[in-house]
């Protein structure tokens, strides 16, 4: 049976807007991701969600999992629309950003004329 993080009772309300919030969530997943168990994120409650939230929460997994493990054993449930639209541009850059941290971030630079 997939370990349940609800959300809206892991930061107490309906706001997902703290990466202090988002980091407690971030380590009740990997230590699931980490022994191999599923896990359901769920969105019920939630109103408001930041990318700092989602950055600490679900993108930081990326530096530490594999993606194919985190399809595996990831799975978002009762997520708004724009929830879900805000999650796959944290989940890209993450990617993008976990792939190549140096080349990333001298990209990043450049874009804003570092």
């Amino acid at each position: 049976m997939p370990e349940l993080v609800e959300l809206a009772r892991l930061v107490g309300g309906s706001s997902c807007v703290s990466s202090d919030d988002g980091h407690a969530v971030y380590q009740r997943i990997a230590r699931s991701l980490a022994a191999h168990n599923e896990v359901v994120v769920s969105f019920a409650g939630i109103e408001d969600v930041t990318t700092a939230f989602l950055n600490a929460a679900i993108g930081k997994l990326y530096g530490d999992f594999s993606e194919d493990e985190i399809r595996a054993l990831l799975r978002v449930e009762n997520a708004e629309p724009d929830h879900l639209t805000l999650l796959k541009r944290v989940v890209d850059r993450a990617k993008d950003f976990f792939r190549d941290p140096p080349v990333y971030e001298a990209a990043v630079r450049a874009g804003i004329g570092e």
